[in-house]
């Protein structure tokens, strides 16, 4: 049995916002269901440890695979992939449930995806959870202009505005790529680190090139669960989840005017110590930007936060709920 099997309920089907979404249920269908959203490269299975958790507490707990990532489709057009869609496919996904709203709670993109639903559907979210990734401010300019000027060409969220390279790279030795990302913070210290002969910093593409295969050193997961990422994206490739980076200029276009704040509406922010992409710092101004907002700091995690320290995770989410949606 693999871990896909054994780690997870079984898996049910929606047909909603144009595509054929794959997702995971648990707990008693009462009460606010939260929906926990996975990042790149990530799965609903990124959550296993948050569907056993949160459903043997009593919640109603939904984790999909979005859009272009797992069995859910994969469009083909990279607009297919924009802010609008991501957050559309949520809301019928609570449409295909019966459910008026939900609690939100996101990693990495999907943390990006979960702070712009009350922008994008404020009567469909009853609260929002960030882990790992912040609440911002709509940026001054182009975010990909910003990131190119100030890291160069070579920053993976750059590199991943080529076309069809970074798939082909990322999915040449897909064990190799997903041992690569899935590391625990000594084994990701040097992903933030700039690259030999003064490249960028996250510049992922000649970092994963130059790295040994053989170092198990702070290795995340273990064989059967390693595999279950590893099979799924040898199957899908990364294409799906890469269309969500090349909308990050659209998404920036098409957000002038949106609101600037979240009030009156119930947050809790987790942020993880050493979590090299989305550091706690970047989190700092969100008490500016947020009415009713609770912020804690993950001890001792790396950017896998959910995965890497998942009783704490559990935990922060369990309590926060109690005092905030009690059953």
């Amino acid at each position: 049995m693999s871990a896909l099997e054994s780690q997870m309920p079984p898996v049910k089907r929606a047909q909603v916002n144009g595509i054929e979404m794959a997702y995971y249920e648990v707990g008693p269908r009462q009460g606010v269901p939260i929906v926990l959203c996975h990042g790149f490269p990530e799965l609903a299975f990124s959550w296993r440890h948050q569907l056993k958790a949160l459903g043997d507490a009593g919640r109603w707990v939904i984790a999909p695979d979005q859009r272009g990532y797992g069995l859910t489709s994969r469009p083909e057009a990279v607009t297919d992939y924009d802010m609008e869609h991501l957050t559309g496919d949520l809301v019928a996904l609570l449409d295909h449930l019966g459910v008026e709203t939900a609690i939100f709670c996101g990693h990495d993109w999907g943390g990006f995806v979960v702070w712009q639903m009350p922008l994008f559907h404020a009567g469909r979210v009853a609260g929002v959870i960030g882990l790992n990734t912040p609440f911002l401010p709509r940026a001054p300019i182009d975010p990909i202009v910003a990131m190119r000027m100030r890291f160069g060409p070579d920053m993976y969220i750059v590199w991943f505005q080529t076309p069809d390279e970074p798939e082909a790279v990322l999915g040449a030795d897909v064990e190799k790529t997903m041992r690569f990302f899935m590391r625990k913070p000594q084994g990701l210290a040097a992903t933030a680190a700039p690259a030999p002969e003064g490249g960028s910093t996250f510049a992922f593409k000649q970092l994963l090139e130059q790295w040994d295969a053989s170092d198990l050193g702070g290795q995340l997961l273990d064989a059967e669960e390693l595999a279950a990422f590893v099979e799924t994206f040898q199957r899908t490739g990364f294409g799906g989840g890469i269309n969500w980076y090349r909308n990050f200029s659209r998404n920036w276009e098409r957000s002038e005017g949106q609101p600037a704040r979240l009030d009156n509406l119930p947050c809790l922010m987790i942020t993880a110590e050493l979590d090299p992409v989305l550091s706690p710092a970047m989190a700092e101004g969100m008490p500016g930007l947020i009415g009713d907002l609770e912020m804690h700091m993950v001890a001792g995690s790396g950017h896998w936060t959910q995965q890497e320290k998942p009783e704490e995770v559990n935990r922060l989410i369990l309590d926060w709920l109690r005092r905030r949606f009690p059953t």
